[in-house]
């Protein structure tokens, strides 16, 4: 009776370590700061925890803990790298453009999980999903686009349009993921000979471009350089009027004078205006004055003094 006692006070004690050993462990729980937990309570969602930092809890099994990531995930969709190789899947990649063309296209989905409970319990595999609905946004969009679009030019148009369609969706299925961005790896065509025909295409629309940005350049230079000759040539004559205007005071002036001497010895000035004018009209022209019968009067002559040029040591002798 002794020994029966000793050991079923060993095993009470024992059970009492096990049940103390899981309250102390099962009651306290930690987060890192990358990891969102969720709490549960007889199986179901009572709150979600995002601090970082020691957390208690009732204990097991009244309570438990599920982790999942904060961190950003990429889905890779059509192709996988693994260790520095990528190998492609061009049957899932394979898809037609809205001008009946195929093409082999290819993307990287950005997601964040949002809402832990929903990502844990509202789907079986809620990744699955995700690439699913990507695989459904991508097709939707390449078949609504040109070829040409998604070449060339309309990536970004089309990454854009993939995006929306795609957080669309995933809003729907409510599984608690966030898209945060799509990028476009490769579109391709799906043999050589078509694609060396695009890009052969590509290339002779770049050299287009080039050519409109070069004759672009020339029209605003030629477009420069005509308006500094249209302001240089106003500017000329602006200066050329206000010469004249100027030009026309002056003889005004003049005119006023010699109106004015004029009216005090006509006969005079009349004389003084025909003998300038001869002057002016025909410069160092010898002038003779003649008698009536036609005879020419003898005159001190002026001109031929002006012409000499004095001798050296002359002019002092004329002062004497």
């Amino acid at each position: 009776m002794v020994s029966l006692r000793k050991v079923y006070i060993t095993i009470g004690a024992v059970f009492l370590v096990i049940i103390l050993g899981l309250l102390a462990f099962t009651t306290w729980y930690t987060v890192d700061e990358s990891d969102q937990a969720v709490i549960l309570t007889f199986g179901k969602v009572e709150a979600g925890i995002t601090e970082p930092g020691l957390h208690g809890k009732l204990p097991w099994p009244i309570q438990s803990v599920e982790k999942v990531s904060k961190e950003t995930f990429s889905l890779q969709f059509g192709y996988e790298e693994k260790d520095g190789e990528i190998k492609g899947f061009p049957d899932e990649t394979k898809m037609i453009t809205g001008d009946e063309n195929i093409v082999l296209a290819d993307l990287v989905v950005q997601w964040k999980i949002t809402d832990p409970s929903k990502f844990l319990f509202n789907a079986d595999n809620p990744e699955e999903i995700l690439y699913d609905a990507t695989s459904a946004s991508l097709r939707s969009i390449i078949g609504s686009s040109k070829i040409d679009d998604a070449l060339t030019s309309g990536k970004a148009e089309i990454e854009a349009d993939v995006r929306d369609l795609l957080a669309t969706l995933i809003e729907k299925y409510d599984v608690g993921i966030s898209i945060t961005a799509v990028k476009l790896q490769d579109v391709e065509l799906p043999n050589d000979e078509v694609r060396s025909a695009f890009t052969n295409v590509t290339d002779a629309r770049e050299t287009m471009n080039t050519k409109i940005n070069e004759a672009g350049k020339y029209r605003n230079q030629k477009i420069n350089e005509a308006k500094g000759e249209e302001d240089a040539l106003i500017s000329r004559a602006q200066g050329d009027k206000a010469a004249r205007i100027e030009k026309a005071r002056g003889d005004v002036a003049i005119f006023n004078s010699l109106y004015a001497e004029y009216r005090n010895n006509p006969e005079i000035t009349r004389q003084r205006l025909v003998l300038e004018t001869l002057d002016e009209v025909l410069p160092g022209t010898e002038i003779y004055i003649m008698n009536d019968d036609g005879n020419t009067l003898k005159y001190f002559p002026i001109r031929p003094l002006e012409k000499e040029t004095p001798k050296p040591g002359t002019e002092g002798s004329d002062n004497q």
